[in-house]
């Protein structure tokens, strides 16, 4: 076991991670850490997390009340979100939240992560739903993220980001890490003709392998089981509860075009 100072430590080394590799600018994500039953580490608002000190941390109860802090740092609005994964998801420890640009613009595309197209994304994350577009500081993104949390480990958030969570807070960092490799690979892969996507055999066998190998977490394969999908797919589609996600553009024109499309909104709407 690691003690408080320790863990706040590696708190801002993971900071220092995720701005270096560009997963979020200036003061945006935030990362938390559950030490106990009722207490949880958490950065603070309004703080690069590429610059944050041991000190500058914030310790509150599971209801989101400051139990310590240091001068006026105070947790971010978002910590709801973060909450409500550990209060849903018992055997989560660490919850990372970033913007990370290819996860990102899949999420403001509104298309989800759901092709096979290599062994490590599909034994690590299966795939990513995209949670419905909340209004930051509102329960309206918990709500969201909510009904994901029993299948999944990593969730995109429509419009904003993305979501990973885990039993330590490197493998919850190192579930965002892999969630951005995917979809950029995905880009990528598609701007060069398209994906040759794993057989269904192969994801079987990849989900076999993953419950051999007594990975922890959730898993999507878990529900595809339970829903008696064979396809191989992941269950994004089949455990949305929401309106469908739009479907995916036939082509790297259109796809590039829905993009700027919605960042361009994004941004208008920012500037009134």
């Amino acid at each position: 076991m690691f003690g408080e100072y320790e863990i706040k430590k590696q708190i801002c080394e993971i900071g220092k991670r995720i701005y270096n590799q560009g997963f979020v600018a200036a003061n945006d994500g935030n990362i938390t850490v559950k030490i106990s039953d009722n207490e949880v580490i958490a950065t603070p608002t309004g703080i690069s997390k590429g610059f944050m000190t041991p000190e500058m941390l914030v310790k509150t109860d599971m209801n989101g009340k400051v139990l310590e802090s240091y001068g006026s740092y105070r947790p971010s609005s978002e910590l709801k979100m973060h909450l409500r994964v550990y209060k849903e998801r018992p055997d989560v420890k660490s919850v990372v939240h970033a913007h990370p640009p290819y996860a990102t613009s899949f999420a403001i595309a509104g298309i989800p992560l759901t092709q096979p197209i290599m062994p490590e994304a599909v034994i690590a994350l299966g795939c990513v739903p995209i949670a419905a577009y909340g209004t930051p500081s509102t329960e309206e993104i918990p709500d969201a993220v909510s009904q994901y949390l029993q299948h999944y480990d990593a969730v995109l958030l429509e419009n904003h980001g993305a979501l990973s969570y885990s039993d330590s807070l490197l493998n919850a960092y190192h579930k965002m890490e892999s969630l951005e490799f995917y979809a950029k690979l995905l880009f990528i892969s598609k701007h060069l003709g398209g994906p040759q996507e794993l057989s269904n055999q192969q994801v079987q066998r990849l989900y076999q392998l993953r419950t051999e190998m007594g990975i922890a977490g959730k898993h999507p394969a878990d529900l595809c089981s339970n829903l008696g999908n064979t396809s191989g797919g992941c269950g994004c589609s089949s455990s949305t509860k929401s309106a469908p996600a739009p479907t995916e553009p036939e082509n790297m024109d259109q796809l590039v075009a829905q993009i700027t499309k919605r960042i361009l909104a994004e941004l208008k709407d920012g500037s009134k």
